[in-house]
């Protein structure tokens, strides 16, 4: 699949898993909310906390199952390097994935309290690869 095409479905669909490796390999899975940055990536908020955090920094390998909000039907996978954008740097970037999710905030400035009370990082996965290019 053409990362375009990936990046057209992500932004019409914003359900997902998010696979990272733990340490021994194994594969740790979390479900996410994901959107398209203004550069391509995948984009997904977390803590800076979340086992899915530290095991990026660790490995920046990262895939993204995403399906339509239905669940069953059109869905795809992403595979990538991840890079972890912590806070003060991340703000911006958590506002335009909340905007290209969910539309406008009630309250800015209580978004962005609520952004840096729970210590909130934006994962930028780059598209290596998409698929699947078939069904079946």
């Amino acid at each position: 699949m053409d990362p375009d095409a990936a990046r057209t479905f992500i932004r019409a669909n914003h359900r997902g898993v998010l696979a990272t490796f733990r340490r021994d390999q194994r594969p740790q899975l979390s479900p996410v909310a994901c959107g398209i940055d203004a550069d391509g990536c995948v984009v997904v908020s977390s803590r800076e906390t979340a086992i899915k955090v530290k095991n990026l920094r660790r490995d920046s390998r990262a895939s993204v199952c995403v399906f339509n909000d239905g669940f069953f039907g059109e869905w795809l996978q992403v595979e990538g390097t991840a890079e972890i954008v912590s806070l003060p740097e991340a703000m911006d970037g958590l506002v335009d994935y909340y905007r290209n999710a969910v539309g406008e905030h009630p309250d800015w400035d209580d978004y962005r309290a609520a952004m840096e009370k729970d210590r909130r990082v934006l994962i930028r996965i780059a598209i290596e690869r998409a698929g699947p290019d078939h069904s079946g």
